[in-house]
This record gives structure tokens, C-alpha cells and sequence, in this order.
């Protein structure tokens, strides 16, 4: 069960902190990605880290200005968001893959996959 808080409006170039806990379950087990949905636009994924925590990837629209990590004593990763852009308006969902230990993350990506889904949470960027 993945549990999100976090989310909200804020200004253009503004920032935001996404929260997303595995509920107990360890970080080593999962590598675990940040997706958006905005209305009439298919989910797309933003960002991943992996099980070993030592690898993340970005989307290109928002590298540079995100950064995701995580706390294992928490069971939490987090998405920072700055300079946020209108256009970065969505629902943004955290998703985790149960995986052996690994230094990649793309592969949560893989519409193959069936990741586990957090609620979901609402970020509107706009003046």
C-alpha cells in the first residue's frame, strides 16, 4: 500500500513536496516512480529511483528542476518540485515494482508493468 501526501496550488516558479510511503514495506524491495496525469493527456511517467537508491532518471520536461530521493528509515521517496510551470498542472501518482536489488529504474516505465498505485494527489500550478 502506498500512501501520498503532498500537492496543492502554487504560483508559477513556485515549489512543492511530494510525499509517497510504502507503508511498512522496505525501499530495497521496490524501485518506485513518480507518474502525472494531466486531464485529457495519458499518464506519463516523471521520474524513478531505484531499489539501491543509487540511480534516478527524469523525464525530460523536468529535469533539472525535480529531484526525487528517499528515506529507508521512513519508507518515503519523495518528489521535490521547483520552478514549477503551469504546464506541470496533473494528478500525480507514486507507483512501486517489486524488484531484486538493482541499480536501474527505467523499467517501472514499461507498459507491460503492473507497479502498485498510490491515491493519487492534485498539483495545479497557475497565478
Amino acid at each position: 500500500q502506498l500512501v501520498q501526501s503532498g500537492g496543492g496550488l502554487v504560483q508559477p516558479g513556485g515549489s512543492l513536496t511530494l510525499s509517497c510511503e510504502t507503508a511498512g514495506s522496505p525501499l530495497n524491495y521496490f524501485i518506485i516512480g513518480w507518474f502525472r496525469q494531466a486531464p485529457g493527456k495519458e499518464r506519463e511517467g516523471v521520474s524513478c529511483i531505484s531499489t539501491s537508491g543509487l540511480t534516478t532518471s527524469y523525464a525530460d520536461s523536468v529535469e533539472g528542476r525535480f529531484t526525487i530521493s528517499r528515506d529507508v528509515a521512513k519508507n518515503t521517496v519523495y518528489l521535490q518540485m521547483s520552478s514549477l510551470k503551469p504546464e506541470d498542472t496533473a494528478v500525480y501518482y507514486c507507483a512501486a515494482l517489486r524488484s531484486p536489488y538493482t541499480d536501474l529504474c527505467a523499467s517501472i516505465f514499461d507498459k507491460g508493468r503492473n507497479p502498485s498505485w498510490g491515491q493519487g494527489t492534485q498539483v495545479t500550478v497557475s497565478s
